[in-house]
C-alpha cells in the first residue's frame, strides 16, 4: 500500500483504495422493494390496492456498506449475525451474486434476519414493513460472532462498526472489538445509533448525523447558524466522553462537519443535487471515510470526499452503492486537494 506521503493526486488515492481490506461488523439486513400501480381503493378498508409489477431484493445495512467498500475497489469482510430463515438464505445468495465473502456471517435459529420491505407506486413510497428483533445476541451467538471477528481482524486495514440498534453490537462486544483493533494498530470508524452511542470509546473516527448527536448526548440544539455554538459545544462533549481522534457529523442539506486535534474544525457545504432518495447515503459516507482513514488522509480531505459521495447516491432511487469513477470525476471537478 502506498504511504500517505506518496498521495499527490486523487487518482493515486483512488488507486490505493484497491489495496485495502475492510472488516465491517454490525447489523446486516435485506432491503426488499415491491413496485406496482394503484388503480383503486380496497373495499375492505380505505387503503390503496397495489397491483404488483416487479419486486427486488437488495443488500442493506452493514451489507450495503460492504457493497460501497467493494464499489470503491477495496475488499470488504462482513461480520454479522443473520437468521436461519428465508431472509437469511436470500442474503447469502445475494452475497454470492455480488462476490462478497460470507466467512464472517453467523446464522442463528433464535433471531430472524432483518428485512425491510418497501411498497412503492407512482413514484410514492406507500408503506414499509419491518421484520426484525432488536434484542441483544444470546451468549452463544455473541461467542460465535467474537470468534469470527478475531479470525478476520488480522486481514483488515480498518474496521467499520455499522450499528443499527438491532442487537448484534452491545457495549461489551464493542469494547472488546475496539481493544483488539487498537492492539493491532488498526483504525476503527463508527456509524452509530442511539442505544450504543456512548460505547465507542477510543475509536478513530465517529460519524453521527445531527439527529443521532442530539439523541445520543440528550441535548437540544437546532441546525441554523445561530445554533452553531451549541452544536460545537455538543461536539466537544462528545470528544470528552468518547475520546475519538476524528469527529465527522453529517448535516444533511448543510453538508458535513469534521474536527480533529490535528486539523481543527471544518464545515464543508453540500453540493447542489437533484435529490431522489437519501436512503443509504450514510453507508456511502462511512465507507469513503473508512478508506480515507486507512490511508491516513487528513480529516478535511476525507470529509470532502465523503460529502461528495453521500450527495451522489442521493440522486439515485433506493439504497445503491457509490460509483467510483463518477466520484473521482466529481472530486476532480471540485478541485479537491489531497493535502
Amino acid at each position: 500500500m502506498p504511504t500517505v506521503a506518496s498521495f499527490t493526486t486523487l487518482p493515486a488515492v483512488f488507486n490505493a483504495f484497491n489495496h485495502l481490506t475492510v472488516l465491517i461488523v454490525g447489523d446486516v439486513m435485506m432491503d426488499a422493494y415491491v413496485w406496482g400501480k394503484v388503480g383503486r381503493i380496497s373495499p375492505e378498508a380505505p387503503v390503496p390496492v397495489v397491483n404488483v409489477s416487479r419486486t427486488e431484493q437488495r443488500l442493506g445495512g452493514a451489507a450495503n456498506v460492504a457493497l460501497n467498500v467493494q464499489a470503491l475497489g477495496a475488499t470488504p469482510l462482513l461480520c454479522a449475525v443473520i437468521g436461519e430463515d428465508a431472509g437469511g438464505d436470500q442474503l447469502l445468495e445475494l452475497l454470492r451474486d455480488k462476490v462478497l465473502s460470507a466467512e464472517g456471517i453467523v446464522r442463528s435459529s433464535h433471531r430472524p434476519t432483518t428485512v425491510k420491505q418497501r411498497i412503492l407506486a407512482a413514484g410514492q413510497h406507500l408503506l414499509r414493513i419491518d421484520s426484525e428483533v432488536e434484542t441483544d445476541l444470546n451468549t452463544h451467538e455473541a461467542a460465535l460472532l467474537r470468534a469470527r471477528y478475531e479470525a478476520l481482524i488480522g486481514r483488515a486495514d480498518v474496521v467499520i462498526f455499522e450499528d443499527y440498534d438491532k442487537g448484534v453490537l452491545n457495549a461489551d462486544s464493542i469494547a472488546h472489538f475496539i481493544a483488539l483493533a487498537r492492539q493491532r494498530g488498526i483504525p476503527t470508524v463508527v456509524d452509530p445509533k442511539k442505544k450504543n452511542f456512548l460505547a465507542y470509546q477510543h475509536c478513530t473516527l465517529f460519524k453521527p448525523n445531527l439527529k443521532e448527536l442530539r439523541e445520543g448526548l440528550k441535548l437540544e440544539f437546532g441546525d441554523t447558524d445561530a445554533d452553531r455554538p451549541h452544536f460545537e459545544a455538543a461536539v466537544e462533549r462528545l470528544r470528552e466522553l468518547l475520546m475519538p481522534e476524528i469527529v465527522l457529523v453529517t448535516l444533511s442539506e448543510r453538508g458535513v462537519f469534521t474536527e480533529s486535534a490535528a486539523s481543527g474544525r471544518s464545515y464543508i457545504p453540500a453540493h447542489l443535487r437533484m435529490i431522489s432518495d437519501v436512503s443509504g447515503a450514510g453507508d456511502t459516507v462511512i465507507s469513503i471515510a473508512a478508506l480515507c482513514v486507512a490511508l491516513g488522509l487528513a480529516p478535511p480531505v476525507l470529509a470532502a470526499l465523503a460529502n461528495l459521495g453521500g450527495g451522489l447516491v442521493c440522486e439515485q432511487v433506493g439504497v445503491v452503492p457509490i460509483e467510483k469513477q463518477l466520484l473521482l470525476a466529481e472530486a476532480q471537478d471540485a478541485a479537491l486537494l489531497v493535502h
